[in-house]
């Protein structure tokens, strides 16, 4: 019961570093008090909490800037779409595995603990993952609207940056904020068709490289590029539509596959928590058992990957 109330003590604990710390990292990027006066009345001191937070938080930061890893890090969660410092994000991280650790010491002892402090580091890297995909895939999704007021823009006497800022500000997410890079880039020197480059492979979408090439010959020859724009837009528009039709084609296979990978895994944790007898044979029959494993772990894999490329298309 001491154990268990310590426990419960220290992941509130964590809690509240965890609360504090999203509540910190969503600060606006410009100071309160560079904003406006300081009111001597108001003024306060940093409470012990935040002194602790800050000096964690900036001894990260100055390991990562020695070893390299700022910009790696900050290129991801930019990516991802993740307004946060990367020595912000690494606490969070850390806290996140102690909070685990201490939930898996409680329900299940150290072994558990162990095993949810190790995972802490991949569920963010596959999280960081699973946005930037997403994200990615919002902008290939909002390309063909996004040329159409392109076109509009241009047919309406815009210059071509003056295009780019416009369709900028009317776009949603992530468009808008990807174009915003691209002519904040050109404001300060960078030439456009390389700004544009570069969004083509931060986003991964080789229909906006397409949009960048029609870009840089229209300002090399000349032309209509508003009509260029359409017809790049009309391609692009039934590419996504034969994308979304062998999706939706796909995804029973996609489905099949999950609960068949899904059902070795959910039988085995169930029969570890009902009935351990059955699953204590196979650590306690010597070589048999083990090579049992071993060959229902190579099936898996070989299975999975099977499965991954029958319901994987390339466009």
């Amino acid at each position: 019961m001491g154990a268990l109330i310590a426990g419960l003590g220290l992941l509130f604990a964590a809690g509240l570093v965890g609360l504090f710390l999203v509540a910190r990292s969503r600060t606006p990027r410009l100071p309160m008090d560079r904003r406006r006066l300081p009111d001597p009345a108001k003024a306060s001191k940093p409470s012990q909490l935040s002194r602790i937070t800050g000096i964690t938080t900036e001894a990260i930061a100055d390991f990562l800037e020695r070893r390299g890893w700022t910009r790696k890090i900050a290129t991801a969660l930019d990516l991802a779409g993740v307004r946060v410092a990367p020595a912000d994000f690494l606490v969070l991280v850390a806290v996140g595995g102690v909070v685990g650790a201490l939930f898996g010491l409680v329900l299940g002892g150290p072994v558990l603990a162990l095993l949810f402090l190790g995972l802490s580091p991949l569920a963010a890297k596959f999280g960081l993952g699973f946005l930037v995909g997403r994200r990615q895939k919002a902008f290939g999704d909002q390309l063909d609207n996004t040329l159409q007021l392109f076109a509009g823009s241009l047919r309406a006497g815009h210059s071509l940056l003056r295009a780019v800022d416009a369709v900028a500000k009317e776009s949603d997410t992530p468009t808008s904020e990807e174009l915003a890079r691209v002519v904040n880039e050109t404001r300060i020197g960078r030439d456009l068709d390389d700004a544009m480059e570069l969004t083509a492979e931060r986003m991964n979408s080789e229909d906006f490289s397409w949009v960048a090439q029609a870009i840089g010959i229209h300002r090399e020859v000349g032309g209509d590029l508003a009509e260029v724009l359409d017809r790049v837009g009309a391609t692009i528009r039934e590419r996504n539509q034969i994308k979304r039709q062998v999706s939706a084609l796909s995804a029973e296979g996609k489905m099949s596959a999950y609960i068949l990978m899904a059902l070795p895994v959910v039988i085995a944790g169930f029969l570890t928590i009902m009935a351990q007898e059955f699953i204590v044979k196979f650590v306690t029959t010597g070589i048999w058992g083990y090579g049992l494993m071993f060959a229902a772990l190579v099936m898996f894999t070989i299975g999975g990957i099977w499965m991954k490329k029958v319901v994987t298309f390339r466009f």
